[in-house]
Parts: C-alpha cells; sequence; structure tokens
C-alpha cells in the first residue's frame, strides 16, 4: 500500500524530515499538512504536491502516518489528536516542555499501541555508527573520557526561521532541551548510562528562560566521564555542529561531523611501547558507509526505519518515545544542577 502521510508545522524540521522521506524506498506519499502560518503551509504543500487542511484533527484523518513537527508546547496535544484516531506517529523532539508531561505522553503512546518513533536521528548517522564501533572495539581498551563540542546559532534566525525558539512558553527552554537533548541521548547510546550529572547555564541573549550556553560534567555508571558544550551563539557561518573526542585506554577516536565525519582514530596495540606502532586512519563521506559495511553496518535513515515499521504495522523502530522519556530525564538532571549553582544531581537508572 501507499502509506499516506501528514504533516503537522510546515516550518524548518518539517522540511528536513519531507526531504528525508523523499529518499525513502518504501511507498508513500505526502497527503496533507496543518500549519499557524497559512504561507508556509502552502509552500510546503505545493512543494510536496499535498493539501493544506484547516486543522490537525483533518490531518490525522487524512493519513496514516503523522510527523509532528509543532513548536515543543503544542505538542501533547497534537500527539492525543494522532493517538486518538490510532494513527503511527513520529513526533520531534523534545516530547514536551518538562518531564512530567513527557512521561505522560509515553504512557499514552504505550496504552494507545502504535507504532510510534521520535526525532533522536543522530543514532542513524553513519559518523556516529563508526564512532561507537570505534569506542566499542575491544582493542582501544577501556573508555575513559569524552569530549563533546555542539554550537549553532540561536535558530530564532537564519535558515531555522524559528522565532518560537526565542519564547518560554512555546520553547520551554533553550539550547538544551531544544537541541542538545540530542547530545545526552548521544552519550548515554555510545557509552552507557550516566550516574551523576552537574551543570551550569547562561543567558547571553537576554531571554527570559532560555539559556544559550551550557556546560555540563557527568559521570557514567562504569567509571568514565564526559563534558558537554553546547551554545547558541550569533556566528551566522556556523549552523549546527558537532564535534567529539573520545579516549580510550589505547585509543583517541575524533567526530569531526556528525553525520558523514570524517571520523578520524588513533590506536596503539596492547602491550607496545612504540610510538611507531600506532595504528591511525580516518572515514570520510566517501569511505565510511563501506567501513561500516565491513563490520556488518548498514546506516538506515529515521524516516525510512520509521516508514518500514508502519507498512510492517510494527513494532516500532528506535529511538521510541520511551527512549526519548529517557533523554529528558537526563536533561532535568541538567536543570536541576544548574538551579542549584552547578551541585550534583543523580540520575535515576
Amino acid at each position: 500500500m501507499t502509506i499516506r502521510v501528514g504533516f503537522l508545522g510546515a516550518g524548518f524540521i518539517a522540511g528536513l524530515h519531507a526531504f528525508q522521506l523523499g529518499r525513502c524506498d518504501t511507498d508513500h506519499a505526502v497527503v496533507a499538512v496543518h500549519d499557524p502560518d497559512p504561507e508556509r503551509a502552502a509552500s510546503f504543500a505545493d512543494w510536496k504536491g499535498a493539501e493544506v487542511l484547516d486543522s490537525p484533527e483533518a490531518v490525522v484523518e487524512a493519513s496514516d502516518a503523522v510527523f509532528i513537527c509543532t513548536w515543543t508546547a503544542a505538542h501533547p496535544a497534537n500527539l492525543r489528536a494522532v493517538l486518538d484516531a490510532g494513527r503511527a506517529v513520529f513526533l520531534e523532539k523534545p516530547l514536551a516542555v518538562d518531564l512530567a508531561t513527557a512521561r505522560e505522553m509515553a504512557a499514552d503512546v504505550t496504552e494507545a499501541g502504535v507504532v510510534n518513533m521520535v526525532g533522536l536521528v543522530l543514532r542513524s548517522s553513519p559518523a556516529l555508527l563508526a564512532l561507537r564501533e570505534l569506542i566499542r572495539d575491544p582493542a582501544a581498551g577501556r573508555l575513559m573520557n569524552i569530549t563533546f563540542r555542539d554550537d549553532q546559532y540561536i535558530p530564532i534566525q537564519g535558515m531555522y526561521g524559528s522565532d518560537w525558539r526565542g519564547d518560554r512558553e512555546r520553547a520551554g527552554a533553550g539550547a538544551l532541551l531544544e537541541h542538545s537533548i540530542h547530545d545526552l541521548d548521544i552519550l548515554e547510546w555510545l557509552a552507557g548510562p550516566i550516574e551523576t550529572i552537574s551543570a551550569h547555564t547562561s543567558f547571553f541573549h537576554g531571554l527570559d528562560g532560555i539559556e544559550d550556553s551550557v556546560s555540563v560534567l557527568a559521570r557514567f555508571r562504569d567509571g568514565h566521564t564526559a563534558t558537554l558544550t553546547s551554545v547558541w551563539h550569533d556566528i551566522l557561518s556556523r549552523p549546527s555542529l558537532r564535534r567529539m573526542e573520545a579516549f580510550s585506554e589505547r585509543s583517541l577516536a575524533t567526530l569531526e561531523g556528525d553525520l558523514v565525519g570524517p571520523v578520524r582514530w588513533q590506536r596503539q596495540p596492547a602491550g607496545s611501547t612504540d610510538p611507531e606502532d600506532t595504528d591511525e586512519g580516518v572515514v570520510d563521506d566517501a569511505t565510511i558507509e563501506p567501513w561500516l559495511a565491513q563490520r556488518g553496518i548498514e546506516p538506515v535513515i529515521a524516516e525510512e526505519l520509521f516508514l518500514r515499521a508502519v507498512e510492517a504495522g510494527g513494532p516500532s523502530p528506535g529511538p521510541t518515545i520511551e527512549d526519548a522519556v529517557r533523554a529528558h530525564v537526563v536533561v532535568d538532571a541538567v536543570y536541576r544542577s544548574a538551579a542549584e549553582g552547578g551541585a550534583p544531581q543523580h540520575v535515576a537508572p
């Protein structure tokens, strides 16, 4: 069958998902869209050959699967409309403006039993899959420390055009919740459960409740640590950019771009004391997928995974709404620490 896809929201992130859908092999058609901005909805509809409808409920009725790409505070009501109709749902992150609401939403999805996926799409990134392979390789030794920098010009301007991200009522918070929830999810996906966390936040743009600089120190269950620096600045030549350095006992793995790298490594063989023995390598956009294929890994974009699950009637592919709740738990601990002047916070298992 052709899967009918509807969109609630027609902004930047909706456009990104629609572009990715165009790369998918599973038979589908974007059939309907609703957005509070009629011009934006019309432009999206013209591009995808969809129909502009006058309410979220109308989009849900016309669709088999719905992408919720509205501002964060609107997510719960839109999700309720999708669940009431029994449709599959792809829900953008963050789920909600607070942890309690995120947990309620997850419980509702579980009760409804629908196919669901959340937009923590970095788990599908070839570069991050390669980094995870390098970290998990026994030849690297035990993981010791990760340094993670994520910077982006504040997305109330430029190509993002998300003025709502400067409004606490609609966004809930700033750089951490609205952007670096990705990063905290990825840190646990790479390195295992975080046990304690401490953090500081700053507000250079003067937007009430919208932090634009975050520094996080995390300690993981197995004893390794990580630092995360997340910044929303005004350097318009720097859209969303991520860099990671993962030190293990005998290895350094460096990610210089969060989609296709390059990803570099330096590794000292166990027992060797000769610097000349160091193994060095790099994979990039031309070589990363063959390198992964040699290790039995086939990157599949998140939207394709979602469509396949909808077509099959389940199960839900990861990351699911439960995975997103876990990311909210860690985010909540960061904000609690910042509110207490950086005091360490326990993160529940």
